[in-house]
């Protein structure tokens, strides 16, 4: 029953569907669901992440951290995918991410999904694709921020 939910979990999950039906059980077997009660850290920034949390139920509160981090923000929409990059990169984060309400995650260890990644070329193709298109995404809607400071315009 909990495997089905963390399937659930992952089906619903925008990013995982790089991932076949077989994989998505394969990390819904290997992830771990967690509760977090209201003001709980789920991940702090400068740490670095051991994977990706997928939200089930609740809200979380994102609070960017450095030299020009935006305002906080907030996430409950079931299926958000918190911290992706973490499942390839061993890096720590700029956003610290903390309970709002009560909520249910679905961690997915990075170890896992690499795992996975080694053993299906195909994955791997479609993981890149993915953070590729992702990234531009992120960068383009930085590029009217960016033109403005090099204008002076506010």
């Amino acid at each position: 029953m909990i495997r089905d939910e963390a399937d659930a979990a992952l089906a619903q999950a925008e990013f995982f569907d790089i991932c076949d039906d077989e994989q998505r059980r394969m990390l819904a077997f290997a992830g771990d669901r967690r509760h977090f009660d209201p003001d709980d850290v789920i991940y702090q920034s400068g740490q670095v992440p051991q994977g990706a949390f997928v939200l089930i139920a609740g809200t979380l509160r994102a609070t960017p951290e450095g030299k020009g981090a935006s305002k906080p923000y907030a996430i409950s929409e079931p299926g958000t995918v918190v911290s992706s990059m973490a499942l390839i990169l061993d890096k720590p984060r700029l956003v610290t991410f903390t309970a709002v309400t009560n909520c249910e995650m679905l961690f997915v260890p990075r170890h896992a999904f690499l795992k996975l990644v080694q053993q299906s070329p195909e994955l791997a193709q479609r993981a890149v694709a993915r953070i590729e298109r992702d990234l531009g995404s992120y960068l383009g809607a930085l590029e009217p921020i960016g033109r403005r400071m090099r204008t002076g315009e506010r």
